[in-house]
């Protein structure tokens, strides 16, 4: 499909998924680390991990302390990595104002 087959309407939602894409990953990652704290099995915590490692690739997080994470596999790292990544990620101002 090419981007003359899109609405105007669908090529502004694609814009902004990728305008949004490293907070969508953030939340991602907090949300898996928070199912690895939960998780009641090893085949969970394997795809669990699995995906966390895909969401660290598309944040682009360097290759050393991805592999220390992986290696570890111990959610308490992640989240104490995604804290400063939370921490470092610059602010974006919403469009709309915040009311009173």
């Amino acid at each position: 499909m090419s981007q003359r087959d899109y609405t105007p309407y669908q090529r502004d939602a694609i814009a902004r998924y990728y305008d949004h894409r490293d907070e969508i990953m953030l939340a991602k990652v907090g949300e898996i680390a928070t199912e690895l704290y939960l998780a009641d099995s090893d085949s969970k915590r394997k795809r669990l991990w699995s995906r966390a490692e895909a969401a660290m690739r598309a944040l682009k997080v360097g290759p050393k302390l991805m592999e220390h994470i992986l290696s570890q596999q111990k959610p308490e790292i992640l989240a104490a990595n995604l804290r400063d990544w939370l921490a470092a990620a610059p602010k974006k101002g919403g469009s709309n104002p915040p009311r009173r």
